[in-house]
């Protein structure tokens, strides 16, 4: 099936690792990502950005990047940040949500993986 002329349900997507590993290894919930998901949901809502043809927010597991952690992703640009706190959440709200910019200082290098 071939759709033309449409347009995503979503512009944006920003997905928060969420994960929690149970043997004591780094992960990005002991990092306060619930917090940091929270946070960003908020502000997404009290800048009218949510919504269809606007942008979700969404929870994510593993996405085994565990080494950048705590880490989030937009789609569709595929730009991996690392954030610290709720100022750097703000700052990506802000910047890339809402203005399509990305925030260079955040994004999590390359070659981090697990």
């Amino acid at each position: 099936m071939t759709i033309e002329n449409s347009s995503p349900y979503f512009k944006r997507h920003i997905f928060f690792c969420l994960n929690e590993r149970k043997n004591n290894e780094a992960s990005c919930a002991q990092q306060g990502a619930q917090a940091a998901f929270d946070h960003c949901k908020q502000r997404v809502k009290a800048l009218g950005l949510a919504g269809p043809g606007q942008v979700r927010v969404n929870k994510a597991g593993c996405m085994d990047r565990c080494a950048g952690g705590p880490v989030a992703v937009v789609y569709p640009e595929g730009v991996w940040y690392t954030y610290v706190d709720q100022a750097d959440i703000d700052e990506i709200v802000e910047s890339h949500l809402q203005n399509g910019q990305v925030v260079t200082r955040l994004v999590t290098p390359e070659h981090l993986g697990r």
